[in-house]
């Protein structure tokens, strides 16, 4: 990893790749820091640390949401337009047929997909300004409207620097943003456990036991991500004019983890919307029942969210990746899986399959997202925000970062053999 980054830097259009991106991440950064006109932050910081789910995308956002920066939201709107339009794309046909059309119909579909994280940040950003309206100076529909829409724009700038970056950097923005506002909250995290050595709330062996998790965590993360079923396909010989195609054998790789972070960000999502609302009713009967009984850390709580997470990864496996349009495909181009038939055999294969690995990644998920409350028991360290679904974004977009820049420098050295 780092000879490629030596060698990357060492290449003039990769180095201005790099620059671009980490310039982008700085605005980030810099606007995480930017308070809202008129608000009091520490009303919203105490709800962050009270160990609600609102922690996490506070992780997510690089600690702007704790702030009540003008990047408060972060990304997560766009990241829950951008799973909704892939859902409709399978239930609406015309979102379907725009799909099929290629460059031009996934550029139309990229444009609704902002016009809905516009609409999605405004009313989520509008839901958490009514609920914490204490910390606002002069609260009013004037005070919600004006907040809510200084969210909205922070979250659409964020937007567009994640399709900047994407187009003019190295790697997916939208993920190197996440991924920036969480490798932000380690220096933090550390001056927090030194703090707590020091006033001995923690001894070294609940640190050491931290790391050793944390160790461990990342050591299945890489295998999960880099794991696959290789599906071998034979492709029949074809004579074309004078040449002849094909008659070469090859395989189908079948991802253990095909849905990534995202079941658990859309999990997270859906159960902070009951988060917010009950904030509206705080100190009410109906409050107290529900972070008894449903709240962040309960039993209830948590079996819901593994279930919504496992739900989650197989249907948006099934999303990105339909099984019989795979095995049209391979018949296409005059493929077959050995001792099966083109067509539905083979699909009715290779959904056997997806569903045995899917299993596995999905467990694999719920265990990571609720990994913080069992390291919680484990290390009695109170506030770990940065857990394993930190952890899965991190290494999942230093991955693939890293693969995008060992590509770049391959074709360069592949030009440099020709010439």
């Amino acid at each position: 990893m780092l000879d490629s980054l030596k060698n990357a830097v060492k290449v003039s259009e990769l180095r201005t790749k790099l620059l671009f991106t980490l310039g982008m991440i700085f605005i980030f950064r810099l606007g995480a820091h930017i308070p809202i006109p008129g608000v009091n932050p520490e009303r919203f910081a105490e709800l962050v640390n009270s160990g609600l789910i609102f922690g996490f995308f506070d992780v997510i956002s690089g600690g702007a949401l704790k702030n009540f920066a003008i990047f408060a939201m972060g990304i997560t709107p766009y990241i829950n337009a951008s799973i909704i339009m892939q859902l409709l794309t399978v239930v609406i046909p015309h979102l379907e047929r725009l799909n099929k059309e290629g460059p031009e119909g996934r550029k139309k579909i990229t444009q609704y997909t902002r016009y809905l994280t516009v609409v999605l940040a405004f009313i989520q950003g509008l839901g958490m300004v009514i609920g914490v309206s204490g910390s606002l100076q002069n609260p009013g529909p004037i005070s919600y409207v004006t907040t809510a829409l200084t969210i909205t724009a922070g979250t659409t700038f964020l937007m567009w620097m994640g399709e900047q970056i994407t187009d003019k950097g190295i790697g997916n923005g939208i993920s190197l943003l996440i991924f920036a506002g969480i490798v932000s909250r380690v220096p933090q995290g550390a001056v927090r456990l030194i703090e707590y050595l020091n006033a001995g709330t923690i001894n070294i062996l609940s640190v050491v036991a931290l790391v050793v998790i944390g160790a461990l965590v990342i050591a299945g993360v890489v295998a999960i991500n880099e794991g696959q079923r290789r599906i071998p396909v034979q492709y029949a010989k074809r004579v074309v004019g004078r040449r002849v195609y094909g008659g070469q054998t090859t395989h189908l790789p079948l991802r253990v983890n095909q849905a990534g972070v995202i079941p658990i960000i859309f999990a997270s999502s859906l159960l902070m919307f009951p988060e917010t609302v009950v904030q509206w009713f705080s100190g009410t009967a109906f409050a107290n029942f529900y972070a008894q009984w449903l709240g962040w850390g309960t039993a209830a709580h948590t079996i819901i969210y593994a279930l919504l997470i496992i739900g989650f990864t197989y249907f948006y496996t099934a999303v990105i990746m339909n099984p019989v349009d795979v095995a049209d495909n391979i018949k296409k181009y005059g493929g077959f899986i050995p001792g099966l038939r083109p067509g539905r055999p083979t699909a009715e294969y290779i959904a056997r399959i997806m569903s045995r690995i899917t299993l596995v990644g999905a467990i694999f998920l719920a265990l990571i997202a609720i990994l913080p409350s069992f390291v919680l028991l484990a290390t009695r360290i109170p506030n770990i925000y940065f857990g394993g679904t930190a952890l899965l974004i991190v290494v999942g977009v230093a991955l693939d970062t890293m693969k995008q820049v060992e590509s770049h420098l391959l074709m360069r050295s592949y030009q440099g053999f020709i010439k």
